[in-house]
This record gives C-alpha cells, sequence and structure tokens, in this order.
C-alpha cells in the first residue's frame, strides 16, 4: 500500500478515537457502578499503579528519543509501542478507579492550591490534545513517512512527557488526601 493511502487510511480512526477517547472518558468518569446495583468495593490501590505507569511511561519515552537519536530504529519503535501500551493501561485503570470510587478532593491551601490547579487543568487538557497528537506520529512512522513522522514527532515528545511527568506530580500532590 502506498505510504500516502496508510496516512488517509487511518486518519478516520485517529478523528474517530480522538473524539471519542475524551468523551467516553469524561462520560464514564461520572458513571459510579453502585448506581446501577452493582456491589462494588473501591478500586483505591489503583492510583499509585497507574500513577508509576505514567512514570514508566515518561522513562520509556525519554529513552525512545535517545535511541532514535543514536540510530537504533528497532528499539525505538518498540519503546513507543510499550509506551503507547502503558497509556492505554492508565486510561484504563484511571476510568476503573473513577467508577468505583468518589473523587477525592485536593485539600492543599494558599499557593499550591493554584498550582495544583494550575498542573491537573493543563495535564487534562494536554492528555486530550496528545491523543490525535500521538496517533498522527505513529501512523507516520507505520507509513514510513519519517521526514513527516519527525516533524510532528518534534512537538508530540515533549508534551507527551509533560502528560506523564504531570500525571505523576498530580497523584503525589492528591495523595494524602486519598480517603482509604
Amino acid at each position: 500500500m502506498e505510504q500516502n493511502n496508510i496516512e488517509k487510511k487511518y486518519n478516520v480512526w485517529i478523528i474517530i478515537l480522538s473524539i471519542a477517547i475524551p468523551l467516553v472518558v469524561a462520560v464514564l468518569f461520572k458513571v459510579k457502578l453502585r448506581d446501577f446495583g452493582f456491589d462494588v468495593k473501591p478500586l483505591s490501590f489503583l492510583p499509585p499503579i497507574y500513577a508509576t505507569i505514567n512514570g514508566i511511561t515518561a522513562l520509556l519515552l525519554v529513552w525512545a528519543v535517545m535511541a532514535i537519536k543514536k540510530g537504533n530504529r528497532a528499539l525505538h519503535e518498540r519503546l513507543m509501542k510499550i509506551a503507547i501500551g502503558c497509556s492505554v493501561a492508565f486510561l484504563g485503570m484511571y476510568v476503573a478507579y473513577h467508577m468505583t470510587s468518589e473523587a477525592t478532593k485536593y485539600g492543599g491551601e494558599g499557593i499550591m492550591k493554584g498550582i495544583y490547579f494550575f498542573i491537573l487543568i493543563s495535564h487534562i487538557a494536554l492528555s486530550i490534545t496528545i491523543i490525535p497528537l500521538v496517533l498522527i506520529t505513529y501512523v507516520r512512522a507505520l507509513a514510513e513517512r519519517f521526514d513527516r513522522h519527525k516533524k510532528i514527532a518534534k512537538i508530540t515528545f515533549p508534551l507527551w512527557l509533560y502528560v506523564a511527568v504531570t500525571g505523576v506530580i498530580v497523584y503525589l500532590m492528591i495523595s494524602p488526601y486519598y480517603v482509604q
């Protein structure tokens, strides 16, 4: 299949997923399984796990960039696939946690509260923005359009890294306020 056709083939899926994922997450974030008669215990063990996965994702992203800069395309490709897998695992655990648990309110005050909300809001906004960027970047590599892949990867990488790192920071800042 011609390179442009590969990109065109996936463009519809990129659009669908870029819209559907944030919408489904927003809806599921509000859904509580108890409201539907399910007797489920809160999955309170998940936040440190998915925060760790965010940290692993950040390390994988940095390692993948180092690999490609050294010319190791095979390692770069494997690391990027694992990073995408980690992001998908994070998303599944994040939704599962919020479907079984009440939202945790940040208990800090003063400037820390402002810093927390700035980090949280930028994290959420960029986590939505990063979906199409990751998908486009991946498809361009899949299509072997490495010139175009590299151009968008220069945007995708720092934003995805920010989302991964701030995911850990948000967890560390709110973790003292989790109800056990």
